[in-house]
């Protein structure tokens, strides 16, 4: 005899699978109409969606040009910034080349010629020591010809033509600056060059002792000033804006991609609530016109189902033994049994009543059904177990509905063995509810019948009107219980049931 073993482990994936598999009612596939309408019903919320999910990409496109504005913004001051910074260079160079090289020059040598060795030394001197510690790259001076007389690079001097409409600005009076930027497409591109450099001309003027600037132009000043180090802050400014700006709408797309969801879950499931009390309403109606018309024809049958039983027996008693016409009797009284059962089945499943709940344990039921099996089960070779644990609670149920549904699960589990087997019991207590499981060693559940055993009058046996199975889901839904069938893994058909401990209230 194979004995199997109970352990905690089944119980859990059993409770899991029951609670979360097992719906109130078995649906089936959804058939387009339904589908429809929870289309219809979704669609508001995706009008939703949808605007939000572009609002927010709204959001970030202007965000994004909103700081490429900002970052030209930035970049155009730091260009304006440079140039008067260069231009207040220039004006105190001015007055320090003519107050220190200017005047003394002329009056020493009567000219100036920066050929001169002692005369580019001094101007050197004093153009390098008034640029000391600015933010200086190259100085140079030209004349007014537009021929570089002093550079901090000796090569440059003596070169002409080289300011161009920048030089001829400056002898009119009007200062100028320009950006020289050197570097790769993408580099210029994208705003920050491998070099970019302003260069600043202003005019040199004649001064009039501890005067303001307001002589005649003796030449052009140009000074270069290197602004990569400033592009450059800038570049990483603008990719920290645009990190940030990613990272709070990364954030918020979250938040909304998990608020629309948890959205959708809650109308999908409002639509199914919806779509089962329809179900449910219609359901109900249908039993309620099966259970009038079950009652009256009921009636009506059962009477003359009587008679004919009545007679029968009496006829019975009346024909003797040896009577080639006395099997007839019996034959008749067991078919009016069998009709009898019928009609019973017919008025339980279209008409279940409310439990009569009062204080039982499931350990009574099971007793009392293997009780009344008892005959049966040693005539045909059928076994039995109980796996119970210790100190099962006490239910609040109707004891006599839950042995018609046990009843009818065993019978089942008998029909499945014809030759007889064994037939396990557990039950144990987790999550406020009573789980009893009962498995045969039958052939198991077909998968191709598996999702109509529920369904009324489906049967796959010779005899029986399909109503068992469906009995037993009344019942223990009438307890605000739980049912599921499924294959057992070793072999055979398992029954899951849960009952909540305090009768579902």
């Amino acid at each position: 005899m194979r004995i199997l073993l109970f352990h905690s482990q089944y119980f859990d994936t059993f409770a899991r699978r029951v609670e979360i598999r097992t719906p109130v009612m078995p649906f089936k596939r959804k058939s387009a109409k339904s589908a429809g309408i929870d289309a219809e019903r979704t669609k508001p919320f995706r009008l939703v969606k949808y605007f939000t999910f572009m609002s927010l990409g709204l959001i970030f496109v202007g965000t994004v040009v909103l700081s490429l504005f900002n970052t030209h913004w930035i970049r155009t001051m730091q260009t304006a910034k440079s140039e008067a910074y260069a231009l207040l260079l220039i004006e105190n160079l001015n007055h320090q080349v003519f107050m220190q090289f200017i005047l003394p020059v002329g009056i020493k040598f009567g000219k100036i010629e920066l050929r001169n060795k002692d005369q580019f030394q001094r101007m050197d001197s004093v153009v390098r020591s008034t640029l000391h510690s600015f933010n200086v790259e190259m100085v140079n001076i030209y004349g007014v010809r537009d021929v570089i007389a002093y550079s901090f690079s000796k090569e440059l001097i003596g070169l002409e033509n080289l300011g161009g409409a920048s030089h001829q600005n400056a002898l009119a009076g009007k200062p100028t600056s320009k950006l020289v930027q050197q570097g790769s497409f993408w580099e210029l591109f994208f705003g920050v060059p491998k070099e970019i450099k302003i260069n600043t001309f202003a005019p040199l003027r004649m001064e009039k002792p501890l005067s303001p600037v307001a002589g005649e132009v003796l030449g052009v000043v140009e000074i270069v000033q290197d602004l990569s180090d400033d592009y450059k802050g800038i570049f990483k400014f603008q990719v920290l804006t645009l990190v940030t700006v990613s990272a709070v709408m990364s954030v918020l797309f979250f938040i909304m991609i998990t608020v629309v969801k948890r959205g959708e879950g809650i109308i999908r499931k409002r639509a199914q609530e919806q779509l089962h009390l329809k179900e449910q309403l219609s359901r109900t109606k249908h039993l309620s016109s099966l259970g009038e018309m079950v009652a009256g024809v009921s009636h009506e049958i059962r009477n003359p189902l009587g008679i004919i039983s009545s007679s029968a027996e009496l006829l019975e008693k009346k024909i003797t033994p040896n009577d080639p016409m006395a099997r007839f009797p019996a034959i008749i009284i067991e078919e009016s049994s069998r009709l009898n059962t019928i009609i019973t089945d017919f008025l339980n499943y279209a008409r279940p009543k409310e439990p009569n709940r009062h204080a039982c344990r499931i350990e009574d039921v099971i007793d009392k059904n293997i009780r009344y099996l008892s005959a049966q089960t040693e005539s045909k070779g059928y076994a039995i177990h109980t796996r119970f644990d210790k100190d099962l609670p006490i239910l609040y149920a109707d004891m006599d509905m839950l042995y018609q549904a046990f009843l009818n699960i065993f019978i089942n589990a008998m029909q499945a063995m014809p030759d007889g087997g064994q037939i396990t019991v557990w039950a144990r207590s987790a999550n406020r509810s009573l789980w009893i499981a009962v498995e045969d060693t039958g052939q198991g559940i077909d998968a191709q019948v598996k999702d109509k055993i529920w369904d009324p009058f489906f049967t796959t046996k010779d005899k029986g009107t399909g109503l068992g199975l469906g009995i037993v889901k009344n019942i223990i839904e009438a307890h605000q219980g739980r049912v599921h069938i499924d294959n057992h893994p070793e072999g055979g058909a398992r029954v899951s049931v849960r009952l909540p401990i305090n009768g579902g209230t």
